[in-house]
């Protein structure tokens, strides 16, 4: 990623500060910059790919299903969410318009960018606070969220930082809590996705192909307690939802 386009990630937040405080402190990940700097860290990416109807598209239409899947596991007194990472689309105004305003969902995310472009689709929602935080050290409150959202997050990291970023996320977690992990899934063998995911993954997400070899909850770290693990999937099993309960 040019030097340039690292200003602006670094300083973009600055001119905005009653949306929120950028950390100096918190450098973006290098497999980030690497890998992808053009999806996510780009101003010119972030515009391209932060619509309802591209990240349907990416999904084969099943986008608003896999969301909507999502809420139904919410309801008005679900208690405080946290979402990890400022994913695209419109997944956290329309988490902020089911809960009530007594309770929030704090939303974090490493790259400044991607929170500014948020703190643009929850202009009007007053129970939504961004952070800037490192998913895989996270200085949040412990024990402070009934539920922990990763919304398409794990694909996109490598391995060893999937450990880190359940291990934050179970931190994070009330007791009685859960942790609801949408994320790729190899699909049936009777799939045609399945060979035709082979080759996009492995060409655009490095990090994604081992979720279709390893199940979730293998990431999880040793010797930690849950209640509950359940796994449901969707679209011929190109997709997966999998609850933690803690």
């Amino acid at each position: 990623m040019k030097s340039e386009e690292k200003v602006i990630n670094q300083t973009i937040a600055q001119s905005h500060p009653f949306v929120f405080e950028v950390n100096k402190d918190i450098e973006i990940p290098e497999y980030l910059n690497k890998t992808y700097w053009w999806a996510y860290l780009h101003p010119r990416g972030v515009k391209f790919f932060d619509s309802t109807w591209m990240v349907n598209s990416i999904l084969f239409g099943n986008y608003k299903k896999l969301r909507d899947n999502l809420l139904d596991d919410l309801d008005e007194d679900t208690g405080d969410i946290l979402q990890v990472a400022a994913v695209y689309g419109n997944i956290t105004p329309k988490i902020a318009k089911k809960i009530t305003d007594e309770n929030r969902i704090d939303v974090i995310d490493v790259a400044p960018i991607q929170l500014q472009n948020l703190s643009k689709k929850i202009v009007g929602y007053n129970n939504v606070q961004l952070f800037h935080q490192d998913a895989c050290n996270l200085t949040l409150k412990p024990q402070s969220y009934q539920v922990v959202l990763l919304f398409f997050l794990l694909h996109e990291v490598p391995d060893d930082k999937k450990t880190e970023v359940l291990e934050q996320a179970l931190k994070m977690t009330k007791p009685g809590g859960k942790i609801i992990v949408v994320d790729y899934h190899k699909p049936s063998v009777f799939s045609p996705m399945r060979y035709f995911m082979t080759m996009v993954l492995g060409l655009l997400e490095p990090f994604a192909l081992s979720l279709w070899k390893n199940e979730v909850a293998s990431w999880l770290p040793n010797g930690c307690k849950v209640k509950k693990i359940t796994k449901e999937t969707r679209f011929t099993g190109l997709y997966q939802k999998v609850v933690i309960d803690v």
